[in-house]
């Protein structure tokens, strides 16, 4: 799995893909959180938070997140290479692993940067250092939970079509629907808000914004990544036959 891995980093960084997804990460977070006027610039809140941040992250990723897993295996089959790939001694559960964590790690490093802000929030606080870190790391415990959960809805799409614009398109879809979509849902059914919404992705993510830590979110987004993973198992293995 770990020469997978490797595989797939050297492949972001070995074309302009991995600089890319950095750049327009953190370059569409700074100009809406400081330059941009609107609901998300901090300077204009007068909070000494990140809450619009992580309101605005999301978002982003939902389209981010599905452009660098949209080539994971629709590249593969159209090149002719999924063959070869499926040949080699690893597991098919070795090879989607290899292929998630390879997603993953790229968009971690797109995350980093942004632990700035934290300073420079904590640096304008009145008094300085006035800044609630509990919901802070909670926040970023839900991110990084969130992109696992989009990486692995990214990964399962590249499996359906060779066409990496139809898997991109797929996968924002249902980015969308599953961090959105229950929420709408339970607005249009009566009596059903808190359960309807509870199969969403944004209520478990500000949930763990709140700082606290549940084992149910954890559960929750964990067991988003590993179905879609399975789905994606399941796809190849289809392939492989």
């Amino acid at each position: 799995m770990k020469s997978i891995i490797l595989r797939e980093i050297k492949s972001f960084f070995g074309s302009p893909i991995g600089y890319l997804v950095i750049a327009i990460f953190l370059i569409s977070n700074g100009l809406f959180l400081w330059v941009f006027e609107g609901d998300y610039n901090i300077l204009k809140t007068g909070y000494a938070d990140l809450t619009p941040f992580f309101t605005l992250a999301p978002w982003i990723l939902i389209f981010l997140i599905p452009a660098v897993t949209m080539r994971s295996f629709s590249d593969e089959k159209k090149q002719g290479t999924l063959e070869l790939l499926l040949t080699k001694p690893l597991s098919i559960w070795e090879i989607v692993n290899g292929k998630f964590f390879g997603s993953f790690l790229l968009i971690i490093l797109a995350i980093i940067p942004t632990l700035i802000y934290v300073k420079v929030i904590s640096d304008l606080g009145s008094p300085e250092g006035n800044i609630d870190m509990g919901s802070t790391i909670g926040s970023y415990f839900g991110l990084l939970f969130l992109i696992a959960s989009y990486s692995a809805i990214g990964i399962f799409t590249s499996t359906l079509s060779e066409n990496q614009i139809v898997a991109f398109i797929i996968a924002v879809f249902l980015c969308f629907f599953f961090y959105f979509g229950f929420e709408g849902l339970s607005s249009l059914i009566p009596g059903s808000n808190s359960f309807v919404s509870a199969l969403g992705m944004q209520n478990h993510f500000k949930s763990m914004s709140r700082g606290v830590i549940d084992t149910r979110d954890i559960i929750y987004f964990l067991s988003i990544a590993v179905a879609f993973l399975s789905f994606t198992v399941y796809q190849l293995k289809s392939y492989k036959a």
